[in-house]
């Protein structure tokens, strides 16, 4: 049941509501309007909200991600994952856009990622071979040749920040002294994740490549299952969308 002051009781109804329309809008104009990220979104449990939420004392104040039109199997969670792996591997399935981090007794995490070209042209064994922190991105010759209008202003490197393409933190993944070339890294395009994009290696959401980074030192064993046919350059095409400097 409603509740209706009493000096206001005896009021016809559409008087009554015109005296209390003022009230009701400063109401709404002096209410902080929360970030819909941060809101209550429909359907995303408050754990989620928490997980993906802002991360203020990143050194670029990290703002929330939106998950709520993320299908939710490529949320981070832990789950089963029987494997001849050692806990602490990472294993990229690109196939399913998945990545695991191996745990004890049969379990893993998982997050979803989002699949570039490069991703999805090499396969195998590596280490982290080097962890970057909100690192820097230099566009390859290639890229630049291709559209020197884009990529042309940052020849020199971009610095980071939240439009950097690797976003808050990178994994540099290396064969012996050899760098890869293949990077587990950050977006700053949370709606790829789940999808197959067009450029890139194994992108994540911000907040899940800084969660991964923070769990696996330098060293880890990365394992790349590509099961498919593996993407190959068309002629005049390139994959090489990374630089082998410190990014």
């Amino acid at each position: 049941m409603s509740f209706v002051p009493s000096a206001f009781a005896s009021l016809p109804l559409k008087r009554l509501a015109a005296l209390l329309m003022p009230l009701l809008l400063a109401a709404c104009v002096s209410t902080r309007q929360e970030p819909f990220e941060a809101a209550h979104a429909p359907g995303v449990s408050a754990e989620y909200l928490a997980m993906y939420g802002d991360q203020p004392d990143e050194t670029y104040p990290l703002p929330a991600t939106d998950v709520s039109e993320v299908d939710p199997k490529f949320l981070r969670q832990e789950v089963s994952y029987p494997t001849r792996e050692r806990p602490g591997t990472i294993v990229v399935d690109t196939d399913n856009r998945f990545l695991y981090l191996v745990r004890e007794n049969g379990r893993a995490i998982r997050y979803g990622i989002g699949v570039g070209k490069q991703g999805m042209s090499w396969r195998g064994r590596a280490t982290v071979g080097r962890k970057g922190t909100w690192p820097r991105w230099t566009p390859t010759p290639a890229m630049i040749a291709r559209d020197p209008a884009k990529n042309g202003p940052w020849a020199g490197g971009m610095q980071a920040g939240l439009d950097n393409p690797l976003g808050a933190r990178a994994l540099y993944l290396y064969q012996g002294d050899r760098d890869t070339m293949y990077r587990i890294h950050g977006t700053s395009e949370p709606w790829s994740i789940g999808q197959s994009v067009s450029s890139g290696c194994i992108r994540m959401f911000n907040q899940d490549i800084i969660d991964l980074h923070s769990r696996v030192p330098t060293g880890t064993t990365v394992v790349v299952l590509n099961r498919g046919t593996l993407l190959t350059p068309a002629p005049g095409e390139n994959f090489d969308e990374f630089t082998s400097d410190t990014m």
